[in-house]
């Protein structure tokens, strides 16, 4: 993982700012995550800690999160002990990817103690442990007992071990030279050497090390000559001067056609070439924001959402399989005037043809008196083949009128269903979630968990003002959407929507005044990022004024339409959208 330890180094030094101050808040808003507020002289900060097997980091943080209605125990047992403690020190053993946060607290005899809060680093392994001053266990986001690890076991009550150390040279401890020999003493690739055997560098360093070294990421430990070995002892030098003075480089790569973030280091990263687009943050920790935050929400939201994206995504594959079937019917049925005009042969005919013919050749009037054959139940006489041939008519155009309907009622199903899938995408915590629930409870589609209705908490729409000073509110799921467009906005407000593409309801609150046209563009492109197209280039967003947007009667929640409409063509922009968000 790129948060390696010697990146968590210069995190810690980032924490190591908030020594003396004080804990204001403990907050847990995942199971495997916590925040505490910290309060000082110079004003607050906020320390995330994540234990997540998929995300484990620590860092200041300027995100807000979302908190549950009640708050989890080892949340409520740490505002109890550390409630208004002081932050004493934080301390990484070595360059291992692990901090110490000791705080000064009260016991309930009012004496000064130290109890400690370990936080671990370590893929699925990650842990946050509460350690009291006698160096037991008080507690641990997740407990392990002898069944899930027979070597260390972390419960409340037994002792505190930290984890195995690693047998890798140290460079905050020992030289580049101790380096440069343990690295020489193994066998393979140069990467898998320096992973072997120096602590605390991840796979992407290592591999941009043996790109400074021999220009070559796959290089072989035994083709390194005396240069390149020269190469390598500067190298580690550099690093360990790098460590030793804090004097890092908080770089996040980009991928240059998407935008998306690819990697982050604490030192320039040439080895993606014109692959990657390379960003110097302002601190560690934003850097850590900027590129965990999106990753962790979306990982999240899937799952906790499983179930609904599972039942929305069958659903969507029903309704999409028998369209495929009604579509094929009503393309038969459109042939149906033939069936018409040989009913109408036949019967012109009556006085030429007999019971039993299997066949019988007539000049068709319909097209310029040809001969055609046509084929007849034996069974029949020739007034009932006629008959039999307006029976099938009629059947075929009462078929038509009934596909027709129900092609459009199961289009409009599956349009309300992307619209619901992609309300789960955008969805940022547990109560947006709650409410998307709801809904599709609401339209049979899921069943409700228990027999009462649960509470939920009302979000507000998303909130933005344009640079023109007008407030644009973005709603954060369909029935949202109905409310804002519908009952919140008034007559003479503008409404934007991506055209035929799922997506919020955006809506500027003109207040009785003329848009300008730098706000209409702000809210298409807040329309497009807010939207199913978020990934586009160019995205087509309707908009026109609230009293020409209407619901059909029986309409899906969100589902409306319009006239009167513009479209402007706008590409999305989440920087934007971050910027103009309260």
């Amino acid at each position: 993982m790129a948060l390696d330890g010697a990146f968590l180094s210069f995190i810690a030094a980032e924490i190591g700012v908030l020594v003396g101050a004080r804990v204001d808040k403990v907050q847990q808003p995942e199971k495997d995550e916590l925040n505490l507020t910290f309060r000082q002289k110079g004003g607050g900060a906020k320390l995330l800690l994540s234990s997540s097997a998929d995300h484990p980091r620590a860092h200041l943080t300027a995100q807000n999160k979302e908190n549950p209605m009640t708050a989890p125990m080892f949340c409520m047992l740490l505002r109890k002990h550390l409630g208004g403690a002081k932050l004493h020190a934080v301390r990484q053993p070595g360059l291992e990817r692990q901090l110490y946060l000791d705080f000064d607290c009260r016991d309930d005899l009012g004496d000064e103690v130290q109890k400690t809060l370990s936080v671990e680093i370590m893929g699925r392994h990650s842990n946050i442990i509460f350690i009291g001053p006698d160096g037991k266990i008080i507690d641990a986001i997740k407990h392990i007992d002898f069944t899930m690890s027979s070597k260390r076991q972390v419960l409340p009550g037994l002792p505190y071990t930290p984890p195995p150390a690693q047998d890798k040279v140290d460079l905050l401890m020992q030289t580049p030279v101790d380096a440069l020999q343990r690295v020489l003493g193994q066998s393979g690739s140069l990467e898998k050497a320096m992973l072997k055997g120096v602590q605390g560098v991840s796979p992407l360093v290592c591999r941009e090390l043996c790109e400074q070294v021999a220009g070559d990421m796959t290089v072989d430990i035994n083709t390194l000559r005396d240069t390149g070995r020269g190469r390598l002892l500067a190298a580690f030098t550099a690093l360990q001067e790098r460590l030793r003075s804090h004097t890092g480089e908080p770089t996040l790569l980009t991928d240059v056609q998407t935008g998306r973030p690819l990697e982050f280091s604490f030192m320039r990263i040439m080895q993606y070439g014109d692959r990657a687009q390379t960003r110097r943050m302002e601190t560690f920790s934003a850097l850590l924001d900027a590129f965990y935050t999106e990753r962790d929400r979306v990982l999240r939201v899937s799952q906790r959402a499983h179930d609904m994206l599972q039942v929305v995504e069958h659903a969507a594959q029903r309704i999409g399989r028998k369209l495929e079937r009604q579509r094929t019917e009503l393309a038969t049925s459109e042939d149906r005037e033939a069936l018409k005009q040989r009913g109408d042969l036949v019967s012109a005919n009556l006085y030429q043809l007999k019971k039993g013919m299997s066949v019988c050749s007539l000049a068709d009037f319909y097209h310029d008196d040809a001969l055609v054959e046509i084929a007849l139940d034996v069974r029949l006489t020739p007034a009932q083949n006629a008959q039999k041939f307006y029976k099938a008519y009629h059947k075929a155009a009462a078929a038509e009128r009934f596909l027709t309907e129900q092609i459009a009622e199961g289009e409009e199903e599956l349009r309300y269903l992307e619209t619901v899938l992609d309300e789960i995408s955008r969805a940022s915590g547990e109560s947006e979630l709650a409410e998307i629930r709801e809904e599709l409870i609401g339209g049979g589609y899921l069943r409700r968990r228990g027999k009462k209705r649960e509470k939920l908490r009302e979000n507000a729409p998303r909130h933005f003002v344009s640079d023109d000073g007008f407030e644009i509110l973005i709603g954060r799921n369909n029935k949202q959407n109905d409310r804002l467009t519908l009952k919140t906005a008034a007559k003479t407000d503008m409404w934007f929507h991506t055209k035929n593409i799922p997506g919020a309801h955006v809506i500027v609150l003109a207040d009785g005044r003329e848009v300008p046209e730098r706000t209409l563009t702000q809210a298409a492109v807040l329309a497009a990022t807010h939207s199913k197209a978020k990934d586009s280039a160019q995205v087509p967003v309707d908009y026109a004024p609230v009293r020409h947007v209407k619901k059909p009667v029986g309409a899906k929640p969100g589902m409306v339409i319009y006239e009167g409409y513009n479209t402007a063509y706008v590409q999305p922009d989440e920087a934007l959208a971050a910027r103009l968000e309260e």
